[in-house]
């Protein structure tokens, strides 16, 4: 079984991971005890997915996969899109994040809340990238609602009514952006 580097922390990131990539042995840089911190600095998620990927798997010899996603509202112009996890600072938490997404659409309609969240997954190996990508679109709901997910997960609605976080992981899993880009990365390196 392949093994396969995952450029991340995040446990509820890995699960997803883990639940569509299973012909591989995923590891974390925690599991190799690497404590290499890639700062997300590019103007695009593939660019954030691409250096990340690469930096961590020239330094660890291994392939690598990496991602970056995030919300896009469409009333705005796609923001806080590759700014997701920092328009309010590093050390800001999701639960602040939210907040200011909310209080920033109060005045939206609910045909105005319109938004997707995209993901951007990158394999690397041997100086070589594969790129995979993913959408999911919905609405932002007026609420935080749900206490499954990470991220923005309790404010993104799907056309069914339930936020991200309403969903098992199961069912998030069928429909989420990640799982979009995930599918087509698995059928890339099939092919490969």
């Amino acid at each position: 079984m392949k093994k396969i580097l995952v450029a991340t922390s995040n446990p509820g990131k890995l699960r997803e991971i883990q639940e569509i990539l299973k012909d591989y042995k995923l590891v974390t840089l925690e599991d190799i005890n690497c404590k290499i911190e890639v700062k997300e600095d590019q103007d695009t998620f593939e660019g954030n997915a691409k250096k990340k990927a690469r930096e961590i798997g020239d330094v660890t010899n291994m392939p690598c996969i990496a991602d970056d996603s995030g919300l896009c509202i469409k009333a705005f112009n796609n923001w806080p899109g590759v700014h997701t996890a920092r328009f309010l600072g590093e050390e800001s938490t999701p639960t602040q994040r939210n907040k200011v997404i909310l209080e920033k659409m109060k005045h939206l309609k609910q045909e105005e809340r319109k938004a997707k969240v995209v993901c951007v997954v990158v394999y690397y190996e041997n100086g070589e990238f594969i790129i995979a990508k993913g959408n999911t679109k919905g609405k932002i709901a007026q609420q935080p609602r749900g206490e499954n997910g990470f991220g923005f997960d309790s404010i993104f609605e799907l056309d069914n009514g339930k936020t991200y976080a309403e969903l098992s992981q199961e069912e998030k899993n069928k429909v989420s952006h990640r799982k979009r880009a995930l599918e087509n990365l698995q059928k890339q390196l099939t092919n490969k």
